[in-house]
């Protein structure tokens, strides 16, 4: 008998603390409210820390959907909660309830808890920025590391190929102005000749004669300077630039320069490379067809010679029409100025060092 008056005791307290709850559910002000809430929120907190974020996240990735069905159990049971509080109230006062309805409600009660902790662990899963940016930096490094090892899998360029890029470079920067590097000229000619060689060959012992009927000579002028030559820039036009006649007793040349012969019916003496005219005070020997300097070259060979090597290399590419002769007349000085202009060289129809060493004759 005690026992049973015992069980009925605490029934009817355990019902008078669910009606006073659901009491409290039905009208509960804005605040008190409120500060359930933060105290569920406080409770659910403490227990996402109290696991361990490796198992959370698995359990993430293992139920990706679970966090929104639990919302949505989680809201269609605060809709219901919202509409059945005053029933629940009004029949806890008009009837006298039972052991089952209090099992159902706290039934009821951790379900609800239940889906705000499924909610919250759902939310606390997510990664953070901080877990993003360090995700991004690996994937970053990963990338720079991927690119350095390919780019060490590259060969390098061979050691020749570096040298031969070297000499072109330097090559391109010392060529003349406006000197082309084809092997063609503008016309569609070769640049050079066939067989320099040859062509040396055949005039190693070749002597001039003057052609005075042929080829007018010139007379000294002491205020002549050449036509045009004040627009060729460069040093090796300043010969050009600077030329003014001389004219001295054969003495005075023979004293002041290294060599002095008599080629093609005139003196001419050798400075620096060129050959000038040496107009002399004596009546013979004064037969010039070009009134200039003429360039030879390094090897200083006689201003006939070379000039019949280019006579024959200019003939050779289609310039020259006339006879090999060793004389710079109308005729050699016409094919000069077109070999020159196809060049983009001065036309300074004149054997000059551009032009010899575009015929491959400077050295």
């Amino acid at each position: 008998m005690k026992k049973i008056i015992t069980l009925l005791i605490s029934c009817s307290f355990a019902l008078a603390i669910s009606a006073l709850a659901q009491q409290e559910d039905a009208s509960p002000s804005p605040n008190k409210k409120q500060e359930r809430q933060e105290r569920r929120e406080k409770r659910a907190a403490r227990q996402d820390n109290a696991q361990a974020p490796a198992a959370q996240a698995e359990e993430s990735a293992a139920r990706p959907h679970a966090g929104r069905r639990a919302k949505e159990r989680a809201a269609a049971m605060e809709n219901n909660s919202a509409q059945t509080p005053a029933t629940d109230a009004t029949d806890a006062t008009a009837t006298t309830p039972n052991e089952p309805d209090a099992k159902v409600n706290a039934q009821t009660r951790r379900e609800r808890r239940a889906a705000r902790q499924s909610a919250a662990d759902t939310e606390s899963a997510k990664p953070d920025s901080k877990a993003n940016a360090a995700q991004a930096r690996k994937e970053r490094q990963a990338a720079r590391q991927s690119a350095a090892a390919t780019e060490s899998t590259t060969p390098a360029p061979a050691k020749a190929d570096t040298k031969t890029s070297a000499k072109a470079q330097t090559a391109n920067t010392t060529a003349p102005p406006n000197a082309q590097t084809s092997k063609v000229s503008k016309s569609g000619k070769p640049k050079r000749p066939a067989n320099i060689q040859k062509i040396r060959a055949a005039h190693a012992s070749f002597n001039a004669q003057p052609k005075p009927q042929q080829i007018k000579s010139v007379t000294y002028n002491q205020n002549y300077t050449i036509e045009n030559s004040q627009n060729w820039q460069g040093e090796r036009y300043s010969v050009f630039r600077s030329y003014r006649p001389q004219r001295h007793d054969l003495g005075y040349y023979r004293s002041h320069y290294p060599r002095v012969e008599l080629i093609a019916g005139g003196y001419y003496y050798f400075n620096s490379g060129y050959w000038y005219p040496a107009f002399t005070t004596q009546s013979t020997n004064q037969y010039y067809a070009y009134n200039g300097p003429i360039y030879t070259g390094r090897q200083a060979l006689p201003p006939d010679r070379v000039i019949a090597d280019v006579q024959a290399s200019l003939q050779d590419l289609g310039y020259y029409k006339g006879e090999v002769d060793g004389l710079l007349g109308p005729l050699t000085r016409e094919a000069l100025t077109g070999y020159q202009s196809d060049n983009d060289l001065y036309t300074t129809a004149a054997i000059d060092e551009p032009t010899l060493d575009s015929l491959g004759m400077g050295s």
